[in-house]
């Protein structure tokens, strides 16, 4: 691996022997990181690498423990997020700090209004829509921020960090939410923002986005920085082992596996103006990948088939059988399941023990005379535990300290224990590291191999079309073409089929 060093003038951050450790846990030990000015620098690593400690750390939200921060070859001292600011620090989360109920221009200028006593409207309107204009944004500054779509309130964010005169901004998963045609907007920006010699800390799993936007790469594992480099000196492979540690053989594990008869059916599937006449079938053994770009109606497809709404018209059918699928209840008892995108708040009650989120939709079958039987409670999920390679400290750990793979997990396990043969899976890796990713595609085989039924739904076309036996496209909420095997998947077919 070929290190990549920058002239001490050429600077704009250096941070030097960054320690930080929390009561029991060493987060951070002797990072070293540097950023040129006009630079996109990814920093990368699996969920609890130190990531988001560091990023904190350089925002003033926690204090190093040791270690030197220089912005401009200026030693700082960021000791809050208003220092951070004053030095010319933006971060941007994937969680935004806007407000819904005002409009775009009062959220850029937020608490930091030019007159104490009476807002300039007319004035902060102004530097707001020049602020725009230098970005090349056309959506309307009296826009409510809680109106806008997601690429939208994120350009929003980008526009704040340019009014406090930010020099350094760090966009923590950046796309997550947001269709390829956003990214490419959002990759405009962020090369508009390299030409005017703001320097740029890009933080995404998505690895392709890396090779495409970022000049160099920092990589942490376990809290330490293991690499940094010229992304061209790097092939996905080496960035892949550079970031979890050890040899992966293929980003996508090659499954091998018998297709058999139709188990699922889906004819005429219709609700408006989302899903317009959508049919399909899913074998026994097979993975069917569904993409599109967002708002396609991929999704609001997977809720008709698992009942979470209603259809207008359309059939399902299993085993040849139609099914009457009134809500999800009816879809579980037919042994369809649904993993959510959205596994936080619709997968799992975060508040809860990972068991008690196991047994919730299980208590039928773990509980004798009314009573739950928590010795068998405890023993079923230990099985699941050890069968899908669950990484928890104790069965009473709280589902949200869990790491985003752990978490799809244990909603995988509730699932299987309810003796689902159709699993759905929407957007399976959002969010997940790519160590957990591999994780989570030799679970999606294991599944198939076992004779389950998968219906997978991506944004992520290499994943698509690496873990896919076929593949359908939707648009406007139609399927626009079927690729039948993988000699027929290209990323530039599906591309032409997602735009209609």
């Amino acid at each position: 691996m070929t290190e990549s060093t920058a002239e001490p003038e050429h600077l704009l951050l250096e941070m030097r022997g960054i320690e930080k450790s929390f009561p029991g846990v060493r987060a951070l030990h002797h990072v070293d990181l540097q950023l040129r000015r006009g630079e996109v620098l990814a920093l990368l690593g699996e969920n609890g690498a130190g990531k988001s400690t560091l990023i904190k750390v350089l925002a003033g939200a926690h204090r190093p423990d040791s270690g030197t921060i220089r912005v401009d070859g200026q030693t700082v001292q960021l000791d809050d997020p208003v220092t951070a600011a004053r030095a010319g620090i933006a971060v941007i989360y994937q969680e935004f700090n806007l407000i819904p109920e005002l409009t775009v221009w009062e959220n850029i200028f937020l608490g930091r209004e030019t007159n104490r006593v009476f807002v300039d409207r007319n004035g902060e309107r102004a530097r707001a829509a020049a602020l725009f204009e230098r970005m090349g944004v056309t959506f309307s500054i009296d826009s409510r921020c809680g109106d806008l779509p997601v690429a939208h309130q994120q350009l929003v964010e980008i526009a704040r960090a340019l009014s406090e005169n930010a020099r350094l901004i760090v966009m923590d998963e950046p796309s997550a939410a947001i269709s390829p045609r956003e990214v490419s907007r959002l990759f405009d920006i962020v090369r508009e923002l390299k030409e005017q010699q703001i320097g740029v800390i890009y933080i995404s799993h998505r690895l392709d986005e890396i090779f495409t936007i970022a000049d160099r790469v920092t990589v942490l594992r376990d809290g330490e920085a293991v690499g940094e480099a010229d992304v061209g000196a790097l092939d996905r492979q080496q960035l892949i082992e550079l970031m979890v540690g050890r040899e992966i053989e293929d980003e996508f594990p090659k499954h091998h596996h018998s297709v058999d008869d139709v188990r699922l059916s889906v004819s005429g599937l219709t609700r408006e103006p989302a899903v317009r006449d959508v049919s399909f079938s899913i074998r026994r053994g097979e993975v069917l990948g569904l993409t599109g770009l967002v708002g396609a109606g991929r999704t609001e497809t997977a809720r008709l088939i698992f009942g979470a709404d209603s259809a207008d018209g359309g059939t399902v059918t299993l085993d040849g059988v139609p099914l009457t699928i009134h809500g999800p209840r009816d879809a579980i008892r037919h042994g369809i399941c649904l993993l959510t995108e959205d596994r936080k708040h619709q997968g799992l009650v975060l508040n809860l023990s990972v068991r008690d989120n196991f047994a919730l939709p299980n208590l039928g079958s773990l509980s004798t005379v009314g009573f739950v039987a928590r010795r068998r409670e405890r023993e079923r999920f230990q099985q699941y535990i050890d069968s899908l390679q669950i990484k928890v400290s104790h069965q009473e750990q709280l589902a949200r300290n869990l790491s985003g793979g752990n978490q799809q997990k244990v909603v995988l396990a509730k699932w299987l224990m309810l003796n689902a043969e159709v699993v759905i899976f929407d957007e399976p890796t959002r969010g997940i590291d790519v160590g957990a990713k591999y994780e989570i595609y030799q679970l999606i085989n294991r599944l198939a191999e076992s004779g389950k039924s998968i219906l997978m739904i991506s944004s992520e076309l290499p994943e698509v079309m690496g873990m896919s036996d076929r593949i359908l496209v939707m648009h406007d909420g139609r399927v626009t073409g079927e690729l039948m095997e993988p000699a027929q998947f290209s990323q530039e077919r599906i591309m032409e089929l997602a735009v209609g």
